[in-house]
């Protein structure tokens, strides 16, 4: 009993008990589910037991290049075009973090940060509702735009093919802006304050400030989730499109996540879509450590 108790007093142990069941969980859930890729070397149907399913090896994959080959391509550019958006402008959470810090009043400074960082809370089921109700043709955009004459005839255009890519980009700003300045902001609080105080000592002004100390201690923080987003690219999700898809905007707006579920839900080719799916772990898989590698070789040193 003696050495039991020994054992419960150990800081170690109680902090290795505790990751326990957050171990168990990721592995019900993230490794488990692994075992679903064997349907991806079949030619399942829904019903067939596994025993008696043909085993048909690559030939999913090789439909990717082959049958689906225009299907896959044209969710493929959506997805690079949408990721490549994303990464381009990813550096705007950080400017906003940056800005929010220097803002004096507090309660003004948690309204703001409570403000931006509410949308991500919202379901983009809603957030398409509100979207409709304003941009459709009798909602208030247009209406407003046709009240101060800017333009002649109201335009739909949550419908508009040319726009999905800046239109979706622009929403996905909207609802995750202030939540992806969390990281920064919290960030910032661990640079040293004794920086900000000896800058200012030598006459440094507000801008001066942000540019030399707050955006040099950001930036580490900023190549990281940089090159985890870049490991992400061709996860660029789900709902979002899956919500603002319609007959219009389907050929710019399908992303690989909704063409695997409309091939292998709807179309109920799970084996084919499963293939889809592990093609794009393997790929994102390489892209991360492609990434990590140039972080090496630019900052010395990598994160995974």
């Amino acid at each position: 009993m003696e050495k039991i108790r020994k054992i419960f007093k150990n800081e170690r142990f109680l902090l290795l008990l505790f990751a326990v069941p957050f171990v168990v969980f990721i592995f019900m859930f993230a490794y488990v589910p692994l075992f679903g890729w064997a349907y991806a070397f079949l030619n399942y149907r829904p019903g067939i037991p596994l025993s008696n399913t043909p085993f048909v090896g690559l030939y999913n994959f090789r439909l990717i290049f082959t049958f689906y080959s225009r299907q896959v391509l044209a969710a493929l550019r959506n997805t690079l075009v949408f990721a490549g958006l994303g990464i381009a402008f990813s550096w705007l959470p950080m400017v906003f973090a940056i800005f929010l810090n220097e803002i004096r009043s507090v309660k003004f400074k948690r309204l703001t940060q409570t403000l931006t960082t509410l949308p991500n809370f919202i379901s983009w089921v809603i957030v398409f509702s509100l979207a409709f109700a304003m941009f459709n043709t009798h909602g208030l955009v247009n209406q407003l735009l046709l009240r101060f004459n800017i333009i002649e005839t109201p335009t739909m255009l949550l419908g508009n093919v040319n726009a999905v890519y800046i239109f979706q980009t622009m929403l996905g700003w909207w609802k995750g802006m202030g939540w992806a300045a969390i990281i920064y902001i919290a960030a910032i609080t661990g640079i040293d304050s004794e920086l900000y105080d000896a800058a200012s000592v030598d006459g440094a002004g507000r801008f001066a400030r942000m540019w030399y100390i707050t955006f040099p201690g950001l930036l580490p923080t900023y190549l990281v989730l940089l090159i985890l987003g870049i490991g992400n690219i061709l996860s660029v999700g789900f709902e979002q499109y899956f919500v603002f898809q319609n007959p219009m905007t389907a050929p710019r707006i399908e992303v690989i996540d909704v063409f695997v579920y409309r091939v292998g839900l709807l179309n109920r080719d799970f084996s084919f879509a499963t293939a889809v799916g592990i093609s794009r772990s393997f790929i994102s898989i390489t892209l991360l450590f492609a990434a990590n590698l140039i972080a090496k070789k630019i900052r010395g040193h990598e994160i995974i």
